[in-house]
């Protein structure tokens, strides 16, 4: 629509945008507000598309989900809805055994939160994944194995790729963990609109995501995650902590800590990847680690802005000697 025929460009030709007339094949096209000329390419998720006349063509490939947990109670569900919940007890973060009392399933992954800091904020602290008969337990930056009696021989194979775990299973789950509070899930296609837990459902539409254990669409994250404890003994969660207005004096240090991701550090990012959620994940973090660990409660939030650039092929290089 940026490109019109008539008041600005002579006949037949359009306005680029850019104060310039061209023809319409040449016409550019705009993605996060930036402009790209006809023929070049961007790469949406694990999709390619091209600018054609204004208007953008992508190929139409099914893409792996990806549901991310990190710092103090952030997710970010396989559809993309960024949310916070501040729970102190084990949660189902995802898992095919959904619906159908008697369905069966082939994974589960647990995530146990606990609280960092004195603010009440959670972190996650350990992850459990179940894999048929095989348990894994995340925790100490370790993980063990255990067999269960019953359930199906799922094969996995792990490994260490830089900082983090990476456990890749025959079913077409994988689970990365930084060995702190990070996890990222990811999933093939073939678990589309078949999966629940805290991770959403993966079927590409975020307004659904908050669908609790009984099958109800919530639109409070707090009823949302409360449903999916695995323990009736732990209490529900009942008010949104805001670490910041219980430690004010940590705010400004943390707003001038998390500034990094909004500063031209970042620059090449921002037009790709929403800052303003990290930005705000980092001030609530930094602001409730305060028993010590701040400096990993910040840089875990970094690192998880720096991640989703990456993704969106921005590279940044914002580690340096005086940060993480």
């Amino acid at each position: 629509a940026e490109c019109v025929s008539g008041c600005v460009c002579p006949e037949g030709l359009f306005d680029d945008g850019k104060g310039g007339c061209v023809e319409e094949k040449d016409c550019p096209c705009i993605h996060n507000n930036q402009w790209y000329s006809s023929g070049q390419n961007i790469t949406v998720d694990c999709n390619t598309c091209t600018c054609q006349k204004g208007l953008w063509s992508c190929t139409e490939d099914v893409c792996y989900g990806t549901c991310i947990i990190y710092g103090n109670g952030h997710y970010i569900t396989f559809d993309g809805k960024f949310y916070d919940f501040d729970g102190s007890c084990e949660y189902v973060a995802a898992q095919d055994f959904c619906g159908d009392k008697n369905s069966s399933g082939s994974f589960s992954i647990i995530t146990e939160n606990v609280p960092c800091g004195t603010t009440g904020a959670t972190c996650s602290k350990a992850i459990k994944m179940f894999l048929g008969k095989t348990e894994l337990k995340l925790e100490n930056k370790d993980y063990k194995e255990i067999q269960l009696d019953i359930g199906d021989d799922v094969h996995y194979w792990n490994r260490t790729v830089g900082l983090y775990l990476l456990i890749e299973a025959s079913n077409g789950v994988m689970l990365i963990w930084d060995k702190k509070t990070t996890v990222f899930i990811k999933l093939t296609p073939d678990y589309k609109g078949k999966v629940c837990g805290l991770c959403g459902n993966f079927d590409d539409k975020s307004n659904n995501d908050f669908t609790t254990r009984s099958g109800v669409q919530e639109t409070s994250a707090l009823q949302f995650g409360n449903s999916w404890k695995q323990s009736s003994t732990c209490s529900d969660v009942t008010e949104e902590i805001k670490p910041c207005d219980v430690k004010p004096h940590r705010e400004s240090w943390a707003e001038k800590e998390c500034s990094i991701i909004q500063s031209e550090v970042f620059e090449i990012c921002h037009s790709k990847v929403y800052p303003i959620p990290f930005y705000e994940a980092c001030v609530h973090d930094a602001c409730s680690c305060d028993s010590g660990g701040d400096c990993e409660c910040f840089c875990s939030a970094v690192a998880a802005y720096a991640q989703e650039c990456i993704k969106a092929q921005a590279c940044v290089f914002w580690r340096t000697p005086d940060i993480c």
